[in-house]
């Protein structure tokens, strides 16, 4: 297999593929009891009595190539999922495909053969569509096919021989019903997921608002339009002396220096003075 998004290994990922096989090893070498083995695993006609085997039946293998072949799954398509969705989503998601698939079997079991079953199998087919639904173009490279396939076209055909598997009359030991529990479990989950995340439609036009509050008021606008700096126009001050200066030049223009009292002269000589120095 090619192309995975997220190959390494996570952390519930790791964990489970280490309790199923220290399962596996303790079931083969010191619990041999086939009572223990039928207590743990899930038989649809008998799950109330048994509550617990919702659960245990998915650590539960009927031997190592069994085992082998849940672990590659987890470990293929469980850790890019691990990854995508975090760690406590995803064991939350794995145990909930897990029980779902045990549930559906219960419900067929009234109208089918599905007799007593262990393995993982059922929550792998939910991380396979997880997997599908965050990647569908991923291309996977699966033995001994010699092309590239990608993940959605390989679960759809997976879950379409379960479903035909399923389907026959006779029974092989294999609970497909649980499989394709596990798959519509994760398909529902990440659909249901998905709709609850949408994000309601944007308006047609937004719409600024100026929102006068008075001083002292307690409840703030939710939205303020920010506040445009009113360009101050330049203040002309007045200059009195200017203006008293043109009229005195003014007056003798008109009626000539003689004119003038005291004062204006006085005043004459002082702008005079203050011209020369600079002064303005």
């Amino acid at each position: 297999m090619s192309l995975l998004p997220y190959p390494r290994l996570t952390p519930w990922v790791i964990r489970l593929a280490m309790l199923n096989g220290v399962v596996l090893l303790l079931l083969e070498t010191l619990f041999t009891s086939p009572a223990l083995h039928a207590a743990l695993a899930f038989d649809p006609a008998a799950a109330f009595a048994h509550p617990w085997s919702f659960v245990s039946y998915m650590f539960v293998h009927g031997g190592f190539m069994h085992l082998a072949l849940n672990l590659l799954g987890l470990v293929v398509f469980g850790s890019a999922v691990e990854s995508r969705m975090g760690s406590r989503q995803f064991i939350l998601f794995y145990l909930y495909c897990g029980i779902f698939a045990a549930g559906i079997s219960m419900i067929l079991g009234r109208m089918m053969d599905v007799g007593p079953f262990v393995g993982a199998s059922g929550a792998i087919l939910g991380l396979m569509v997880a997997f599908a639904m965050f990647w569908p173009d991923a291309e996977m490279l699966i033995f001994p096919l010699p092309v590239p396939i990608r993940a959605k076209t390989l679960v759809t055909v997976v879950i379409g021989i379960e479903l035909v598997l399923a389907l026959r009359a006779h029974s092989d030991g294999i609970a497909h019903p649980a499989h394709l529990g596990g798959a519509l479990a994760g398909w529902i989950f990440l659909r249901v997921q998905h709709l609850s995340r949408r994000e309601p439609a944007e308006p047609a036009r937004s719409v600024e608002r100026v929102v006068m509050v008075q001083s002292g008021a307690s409840d703030e606008p939710e939205r303020r339009a920010p506040a445009t700096p009113v360009r101050k126009r330049p203040r002309i001050e007045v200059d009195a002396m200017a203006v008293e200066l043109d009229r005195v030049l003014d007056k003798i223009s008109a009626q000539g220096l003689s004119s003038l009292t005291v004062a204006e002269r006085s005043f004459l000589d002082e702008a005079s003075k203050r011209k020369q120095r600079g002064v303005h």
